[in-house]
């Protein structure tokens, strides 16, 4: 999944690559990463999407679609609960902000971490 992110995921055929049911397969992933195989999945293509959005000469839709999302209200609403901005606005302002830094250590500090996820905002009463 690592390297074939932009392919969709197919469960049933890495269960049956691991000679377990998909259902198995899903529970020993989570127990082993934490998350289910296709949370896995798109944490992966958010990363690779920060990553091209950081580089800035792609459209949101056109990154979208690179890493194999295909819905983009899907991938923004992905992106913003993991990341806590919208990708319009993180392709703003990512390269100021990782102005400088060598893309090796912009990726891990930008890295999103689902364990982590971008904490709600309480509703402020008035």
């Amino acid at each position: 999944m690592d390297r074939e992110y932009a392919q969709p995921l197919d469960v049933e055929a890495l269960a049956r690559g691991a000679h377990m049911s998909a259902g198995h397969l899903s529970r020993e992933f989570r127990l082993a990463y934490g998350e289910s195989p296709y949370s896995y999945l798109m944490t992966r293509r958010i990363e690779r999407a920060m990553a091209l959005l950081r580089r800035g000469d792609l459209s949101v839709t056109e990154v979208c679609f690179t890493v194999g999302c295909s819905s983009l209200g899907t991938f923004s609403t992905r992106f913003t609960e993991l990341v806590g901005v919208p990708p319009s606005v993180y392709r703003r302002e990512a390269a100021r902000a990782t102005a400088g830094m060598p893309s090796c250590v912009a990726k891990q500090v930008t890295r999103p971490v689902r364990n982590r996820e971008v904490p709600a905002t309480e509703p402020q009463l008035a």
